[in-house]
């Protein structure tokens, strides 16, 4: 009764209008905006040394000019192909390896144990011997990124197919599908879940894998464009390059996932809200 009276002896409150908000896209923009201008300004005030890190406005120069004289396009070009290449041997072999490891307990005996212990390497350390082994042209390049890129693809099918359902199996036996068509219809299927995630572990590794191989003896590609500009203390052309490779990763994962939503659409409520 007492606090009853307390709150009918108070005054309402003003209605108040409601506040604009941003959309959520615009939001996220803030504070990397923020952040940018912040940068500026203390590369004005001298509080950040332009030969330690360029200021934004003179990246932004660089990557005009970069695009007006066609190298920035070139560069990308070339490193995209040996991702390409690297990513697509990568594919093969580990899906060909998952599927001799996940679909035979004789496979995984021969496969599963040589392949975890390479997989423990630092891949990025046998740089030397690729060097050694294949020169110094393309070859030591894709290697090392189809090297790098195939164990995330092997691990996740691997995974993938012996996560599938033993009742979905069970089931499909006693249809009458043969081993073929098991494998076809069911246990592929189970496992494309797993071999997406795969690939895009995979992309992350063949981009890495790519910055330390363009360091071999390269003529062209991203990575010689950053290594060239360190040599004369360019910062500028080093972070349009690092921004290119996180542009280039961030893409190469929203298509993949792209694909998830349309090789999984059978799956919608496990999909929902994840793009």
């Amino acid at each position: 009764m007492m606090s009853e009276a307390i709150l009918s002896a108070l005054p309402d409150r003003p209605a108040t209008k409601p506040r604009p908000r941003l959309p959520p896209g615009l939001r996220r923009l803030v504070s990397p905006v923020v952040i940018l201008l912040l940068w500026q300004a203390a590369s004005d005030l001298g509080l950040i040394s332009s030969r330690l890190v360029a200021p934004p406005s003179a990246i932004a120069r660089s990557f005009v000019e970069l695009v007006a004289s066609g190298e920035l396009q070139h560069n990308l070009l070339v490193s995209l192909a040996r991702v390409g290449a690297g990513l697509g041997i990568a594919v093969v072999a580990g899906t060909a390896l998952a599927l001799v490891a996940g679909l035979s307990r004789r496979g995984e005996e021969i496969v599963d144990a040589p392949l975890q212990m390479v997989r423990t390497m630092p891949h990025l350390a046998l740089v030397p011997l690729f060097i050694l082994w294949f020169g110094i042209g393309e070859t030591p390049k894709i290697a090392l990124v189809a090297l790098g890129s195939a164990f995330p693809i092997y691990l996740n099918l691997f995974a993938g197919i012996r996560g599938v359902d033993p009742r979905l199996v069970e089931a499909a036996t006693v249809l009458g599908l043969s081993r073929g068509e098991l494998i076809r219809h069911v246990i592929l299927p189970g496992a494309l879940p797993s071999a997406l995630v795969g690939l895009r572990y995979a992309l992350g590794v063949a981009w890495l894998s790519l910055v330390v191989g363009e360091q071999i003896n390269a003529t062209a590609g991203i990575g010689f464009m950053m290594m060239d500009a360190r040599e004369f203390l360019r910062t500028d052309i080093i972070i349009v390059g690092l921004l290119v490779y996180a542009v280039l990763g961030l893409a190469a994962d929203q298509l993949v996932r792209w694909v998830e939503r349309r090789a999984l659409s059978w799956r919608p409520v496990l999909l929902r809200g994840t793009a």
